[in-house]
């Protein structure tokens, strides 16, 4: 195995490791919160969804791409590839739509009240559960084709306007096809960045007024959990936002030409893959509700081991 395929299973490595780790504790942490509290806030269950959207992406793309990239061939069959490039598209695209919706419903939160917004702010809760369904109806539509064009790889050379995923080829046949489907995953991620960049504004605009209306002035009580998770949202919005333009900037090249390099297509699952890796840890870093579980399960935990400790002794 040469240096440059062991720097690229390591590094993938490490990426899958660190992902599926994050989102399954953020994801656990969730699950205890739900049983222990009457109810989740909108803010919490945008965020437990986004973690299980993490991590399905990570299940679905980087795992057989690591696998891959260490030598492992034939890991899929065309029903295979076809299930698991279906359940990719649809948690990346759950990810970006996710996290517009949580920038929208915290923009919400703290606009100030209006004629429309006071109607609007008490009935937050139960809009969260249809705007999933919503969500995962329209990717489900908009990733349909997918599947069709879905294949385990096969022997010799790879056809033009082919993505060669190393376990799976997406082979779209034409030119055409190949340009209306890249054009509208890029039309539907575009739009939802855009919406989510234009609340994030919002939101730092507000948290400026806020901050010059306060100066000098006790802060009332629950003014700052507002603006921690205004925070994060921020972060994660800028932070999907960056990688974001390096996938798509690597994409908008791969439309470009006819047969692509699998160092590119790696190249762009990495980078594509960073945002769903690195997410769960700004999440429990700056979530009280997330870190304070995870202390608590550490210290409960802590016990047993230094009573093992004092057995062995």
């Amino acid at each position: 195995m040469d240096l440059c395929v062991t720097i690229k299973g390591v590094s993938f490595l490490l990426q899958t490791g660190m992902g599926i780790l994050g989102n399954t504790v953020v994801l656990l942490a969730y699950v205890h919160i739900f049983y222990t509290e009457p109810k989740l806030l909108p803010v919490d269950m945008i965020l437990c969804h986004l973690a299980f959207a993490n991590l399905m992406l990570l299940l679905t793309r980087c795992v057989p791409q690591t696998m891959t990239v260490f030598g492992l061939r034939d890991l899929l069959n065309d029903p295979g590839c076809k299930v698991v490039i279906y359940t990719y598209r649809i948690g990346r695209a759950l990810s970006v739509c996710i996290t517009c919706m949580l920038s929208v419903f915290q923009a919400v939160t703290l606009a100030p009240a209006g004629p429309r917004l006071s109607r609007l702010k008490p009935a937050l809760p139960s809009l969260v559960l249809p705007t999933f369904a919503g969500l995962w109806l329209l990717n489900m539509a908009i990733c349909i084709a997918a599947p069709f064009f879905s294949m385990a790889p096969r022997n010799g050379t790879v056809p033009a306007f082919t993505l060669n995923l190393g376990f799976c080829h997406v082979d779209f046949r034409d030119s055409l096809s190949y340009v209306i489907n890249g054009v509208a995953v890029s039309g539907r991620d575009f739009g939802f960045v855009a919406l989510m960049v234009g609340s994030s504004g919002y939101i730092l605009l507000l948290l400026h007024r806020h901050s010059r209306q306060v100066r000098g002035i006790r802060r009332p009580q629950g003014a700052g959990a507002e603006t921690r998770a205004a925070k994060t949202v921020i972060t994660l919005v800028v932070l999907y936002v960056v990688f974001f333009g390096i996938d798509n900037a690597i994409w908008i090249y791969m439309l470009t030409v006819a047969k692509v390099s699998p160092v590119v297509a790696d190249m762009r699952v990495f980078f594509s893959s960073c945002y769903a890796s690195l997410s769960p840890y700004f999440i429990i870093s700056s979530n009280k509700k997330v870190k304070a579980k995870i202390v608590c399960a550490a210290e409960q935990n802590q016990p047993s081991v230094d009573n093992q400790e004092s057995r062995d002794k």
